[in-house]
């Protein structure tokens, strides 16, 4: 590559909660040689684009947000997307990262170059260099849609939740909705009110609790900003509870049936009918797949206008929607809340590695990183919400906080080393914290709950959940362990053949 091309020490990409949080501790490692590749207009990643009705976090908000950034102003307990997106903008402005943030720069493909020893990346605006790659881009980002025959010549309107529509008017039409995950029970009773008639494709009925949701008060918003320390109280209590709930979901999944019966008090409120009650009743231990948080799921799907069709969607017939089961009905629009691709995130065929694969060949039988973050054969390449760093009951940033402390610790040792050096993870070290954390997976309500989620990859493995605390994860990113990656110079240099490793001093 010439060298007209523009070198950084850092690139991150993408710029939600991760890679915003990525730049705003680079900044605070003294580190300013970096960029954010950012493939849309705008920051916020996953609150940017889910956009749809009802869009909002299921985790209270006063934990949903940075510990370097608090806010004090939350409006609701729980945060709609609009708030939590103009949180994000906020946090780009507060600290300072507008000059670094490239927007409207998709990143299509990163070459790790051996001679080099740094990445070669290419985007939609032009080409660039950088030692380090982080990469950002989340695993909710790229909408999943299912291949159902005959849906190209649907003659109707179809979208994904994460790409909304808003300039289609759904007043008076019939709605499909496909799918019963964490978007679809905020977008039907948004839209219930609105549709003629609304009906629902449920393969797996979600288990659903009460969304303790309300307006904080100007008196609890006035006391945060006058006395923070109340604001980091209320953080930590919320954070205490979650911990403790972890030991049922990861070690004694049969303690979750006092949730199960809860779960089933709330539906049985709401919905009158044996029948429905039956079709929304779950046949796998509550925690197997996300428990939903809503108030108004189950009143609006008792409403005249809905229809549940206890059954996947199989095929498209001109505006005809036919299910598994046979069920035949005809709508105006489909809308697809069917997930994202997590398992097989689209930028890992982007990522080409020491030896000119790509991360999504060396993933081909699964994915696996080394403590959430590096996977062996790409050098200097960081993933933020990597491998099994998903939670199934907590706020992933905390999650996030805790992979930007390794990352900063990983850039720490780069400066130590010095000179052109990239660290590489050993690929029997990413293999000891794999088999690990997969034994440790065997009796966790995710692998014995009887369910089959997205958080199962195609063989299913559970490659996406943490199964313990996210204090215990915090433990072990504080710090690289040298002993764990090879040290990697440019080829015919002295300390190229030295193999120098050292051990963290513990």
């Amino acid at each position: 590559m010439s060298q007209q091309h523009e070198h950084v020490r850092v690139a991150v990409i993408g710029s939600g909660f991760g890679g915003l949080g990525a730049a705003v501790r680079l900044r605070r490692e003294g580190i300013t040689d970096f960029v954010v590749l950012e493939r849309a207009d705008s920051v916020g990643g996953t609150w940017r684009d889910n956009s749809y009705p009802g869009c909002a976090c299921d985790v209270p908000s006063h934990l949903y947000s940075f510990s370097f950034a608090p806010n004090p102003d939350w409006p609701r307990t729980f945060s709609g997307q609009e708030h939590i997106r103009a949180y994000l903008e906020h946090v780009a402005d507060v600290f300072r990262l507008r000059p670094h943030i490239r927007l409207g720069h998709e990143v299509q493909m990163m070459r790790w170059d051996t001679d080099e020893l740094r990445w070669e990346i290419e985007t939609s605006r032009g080409r660039l260099t950088a030692d380090v790659v982080v990469s950002a881009t989340g695993p909710l980002s790229d909408p999943k849609v299912p291949e159902i025959p005959g849906l190209a010549s649907f003659p109707g309107k179809v979208f994904h939740s994460a790409r909304w529509d808003h300039d289609y008017d759904l007043r008076g039409k019939r709605v499909a909705m496909i799918g019963t995950g964490a978007s679809a029970i905020q977008i039907v009773p948004s839209i219930q009110p609105e549709v003629e008639r609304l009906m629902l494709f449920q393969r797996t009925a979600p288990w659903v609790m009460p969304r303790m949701d309300r307006r904080v008060t100007a008196a609890e918003r006035w006391l945060h900003r006058q006395l923070p320390f109340t604001g980091t109280a209320r953080r930590g209590l919320l954070w205490g509870i979650r911990e403790l709930q972890v030991s049922a979901f990861t070690k004694r999944p049969n303690q979750l049936g006092l949730i199960e019966s809860l779960a089933k008090a709330n539906m049985a409120k709401s919905i009158k009918d044996p029948a429905l009650r039956a079709k929304l009743t779950p046949s796998y231990r509550i925690g197997c797949k996300r428990i939903l948080l809503s108030s108004d799921y189950y009143p609006a799907l008792a409403r005249p206008n809905v229809d549940v069709v206890a059954s996947g969607l199989a095929e498209i017939r001109g505006s005809t929607l036919v299910a598994a089961d046979g069920t035949e009905t005809e709508v105006d629009a489909v809308v697809f809340g069917t997930g994202f691709h997590v398992t097989d995130m689209p930028i890992a065929e982007r990522v080409v590695g020491a030896d000119g694969h790509t991360l999504a060949e060396a993933w081909k039988d699964g994915m696996e990183s080394l403590r959430g973050a590096t996977a062996a054969g790409f050098p200097n390449w960081m993933t933020i919400i990597g491998p099994n760093t998903g939670l199934g009951n907590s706020s992933m940033i905390l999650m996030i906080e805790s992979q930007l402390n390794y990352m900063a610790d990983y850039m720490r040792q780069l400066n130590v080393l010095g000179g052109r050096v990239a660290l590489g993870a050993r690929p029997s070290a990413v293999g000891a914290w794999n088999r690990r954390v997969q034994e440790r997976m065997k009796r966790t309500v995710w692998n014995t709950g009887g369910c089959t989620s997205w958080y199962l990859d195609a063989s299913g493995r559970n490659t996406t959940i943490w199964p313990g605390t996210t204090g215990e994860f915090r433990r072990q990113t504080r710090g690289v362990d040298l002993s764990e990656y090879e040290v990697i110079r440019p080829p015919g240099t002295r300390e190229a053949a030295s193999g120098l490793v050292t051990e963290e001093a513990k």
